[in-house]
């Protein structure tokens, strides 16, 4: 944030939270939760530049900041690219696969926060909206 307030750039703000994993836990087990969790984390670093930032929250929930952003679209266009990664099914040992889907909301800076709180709001926010928009 700094960066970007000294560079004048864009950045912009992904909050991620995994649809229904707390099914996974319950019907496959913790450890298959957390083989789970750590396929999501690889395949959301394989989803942006090496210069942005990828880390898990707590329990499902993932943030990742994009810097340098050149127009808000580069940031949905990574959140769809995220989407569709996240459908392809992930090979647990024993042989079975499971499909694991986000709900990502997204905040940019400056336009929705000028610090750290207002931009994780915002992206929280825009996530739950994705959430309740999800049809099962």
């Amino acid at each position: 944030l700094v960066r970007a307030q000294r560079h004048q750039s864009m950045l912009s703000l992904l909050f991620i939270d995994l649809n229904k994993f707390k099914e996974v836990n319950d019907s496959f087990g913790h450890a298959c939760g957390d083989l789970l969790l750590r396929k999501v984390a690889q395949r959301l670093k394989d989803c942006v530049r090496e210069a942005d930032t990828v880390a898990r929250l707590g329990g499902d929930e993932f943030v990742i900041i994009l810097e340098e952003m050149l127009v808000p679209e580069d940031a949905a266009q990574v959140r769809e690219k995220i989407h569709q990664v996240l459908l392809a099914p992930i090979l647990l040992p024993d042989g079975s696969s499971l499909t694991i889907t986000a709900s990502i909301g997204v905040a940019h800076y400056p336009e929705h926060g000028v610090d750290v709180q207002q931009l994780v709001r915002h992206a929280d926010q825009a996530m739950y909206s994705s959430k309740l928009q999800k049809v099962d």
